[in-house]
């Protein structure tokens, strides 16, 4: 019985996501000028969905067959899962009550999903994980407040990219080795990616100087700074994280300055890179190799990858159900891996609906840079959504072999403490830049109306 209900399951799971994406459709319809439904109602039926999301793969996950009973263990994750997701759509409707609603919800989906999977892997990582997500957001709420009583914080440039090389460099000379990659930093019992936290540094930082007139001595400066973290990184054997970086630089270039052939030379310049990387870097080597062909080497480089394509595959459209596939089968499968086990139980279309997922979260994020007025800010909104969405690219990517597996985290879903916090701290700016340029063009636009209001009555009372 508990097996036919498993196998229902697969069905709800799937209407779940859909249901959700479609609301989604409905927000943006009347945003455009058509209507298919009111927008609030929208909003309240994604939230509704989460909600039902998480109970239902809760009770899978919490009931033990064999003996008939539920894991209370697993039962108290759930409960604290939910308390922490209807507090988040509390606090986050009240702390950025004119933010997009369509960015929260799609980010408390994804870790919802990140929970469920967790749970279902190692119960231990999930409780962490969702001790993360908590700090993440109670940071993520005072970030309007820090940055409000840092007066023109665009003008630490200096601050930001000293920073920057101070924590790569560190993990360069005390970092620890995981997974083949230099760049974990350990502190007592907490261990931390740097690179990580970089992010925001270097958002802020080419933001800061793309604000102002780029002058051929300034692109230079900044080219160079920006190519000394990328090599930094392939030093680390952080792949991922070096062309995480080097797009984000490239983009916001482009942005800043709108010169195709800066655009080209510098793809160009990292196309001569990557190559002399494939021919200095054996772990490069192993990697691609392991992309061209991963049967040739079952049983090394090419066993993550055939196992992920199995996972995948396997199970058809619907996946395997809850609880009745073998993700474990997949080295760190919790972290780099985990689009494959959800694609394995929860279905393909599943993770098809949670790549329109990403997707809408970067046609969101894309809007936010259109609609600022205001060029450090657009500047900043762009920095994040290209580094957020490059990332989600090159996981998925990786994980059904379209391109060379980097081994970086999918955001909200992977396990990891420093990407899930940086992940949520860096879409609550994205959300601040939004509220600010909301608030402040609608009192410049208005400051404009007002003074032409004034200058037409002056100029009819001249008249008379």
């Amino acid at each position: 019985m508990f097996d036919l209900i498993i196998m229902l399951s697969r069905y709800l799971f799937l209407f779940y996501i859909i249901l959700f994406l479609w609301q989604a459709v409905v927000y943006v319809a009347y945003e455009q000028g058509g209507y298919l439904g009111s927008p609030s109602r929208a909003v309240s039926i994604q939230k509704g969905v989460i909600v039902w999301l998480h109970v239902t793969a809760f009770l899978i996950l919490s009931y033990e067959p064999e003996m008939m009973l539920l894991d209370f263990k697993a039962l108290s994750t759930g409960v604290a899962g939910l308390v922490f997701l209807l507090a988040a759509m509390v606090l986050l409707d009240k702390f950025y009550y004119e933010g997009c609603p369509l960015v929260w919800t799609g980010m408390l989906f994804l870790l919802d999903v990140s929970m469920i999977m967790l749970q279902r892997l190692d119960p231990a990582l999930a409780l962490r994980q969702l001790m993360w997500m908590s700090i993440g957001i109670a940071i993520m709420l005072f970030i309007p407040f820090i940055l409000r009583l840092i007066p023109r914080f665009e003008a630490f440039e200096l601050v930001y990219i000293i920073a920057a090389y101070g924590l790569i460099l560190t993990t360069l000379l005390f970092g620890t080795a995981k997974y083949g990659s230099v760049n974990w930093l350990k502190i007592g019992p907490i261990t931390f990616q740097p690179s990580e936290i970089v992010k925001f540094l270097f958002i802020f930082y080419l933001a800061s100087v793309f604000r102002k007139r780029v002058e051929l001595k300034q692109l230079l400066i900044t080219g160079g700074l920006s190519a000394g973290i990328v090599l930094l990184l392939v030093l680390q054997k952080d792949l991922g994280g070096a062309l995480i970086f080097f797009m984000t630089y490239m983009v916001m270039l482009y942005i800043a300055t709108s010169n195709e052939l800066l655009f080209f030379a510098g793809m160009g310049a990292a196309s001569v890179a990557a190559t002399l990387a494939y021919h200095l870097f054996s772990h490069v080597r192993v990697r691609v190799a392991a992309w061209k062909n991963p049967w040739s080497d079952v049983d090394g480089g090419g066993y993550q990858i055939v196992n992920s394509l199995f996972a995948i595959t396997t199970w058809g459209l619907l996946g395997s159900g809850l609880t009745k596939g073998m993700p474990k089968s997949i080295p760190v499968v919790e972290s780099d891996f985990i689009f494959a086990a959800i694609c394995e139980e929860m279905g393909t279309l599943f993770g098809m609906g949670m790549v329109c997922l990403y997707i809408m979260l970067f046609f969101r994020g894309i809007l936010i840079v259109i609609r600022c007025q205001r060029r450090y800010y657009s500047l900043l909104a762009a920095g994040v959504t290209t580094m957020f969405a490059f990332q989600a690219f090159l996981i998925i990517g990786g994980v059904i072999k379209l391109i060379p597996l980097t081994g970086v985290t999918l955001p909200f879903v992977s396990y990891g403490g420093s990407s899930v916090l940086v992940s949520i701290m860096m879409l609550g700016l994205l959300q601040w830049v939004n509220v600010y340029c909301e608030q402040h063009d609608m009192n410049y636009q208005n400051s404009l109306s007002q003074n032409q209001n004034e200058t037409e009555w002056d100029g009819d009372d001249f008249h008379e």
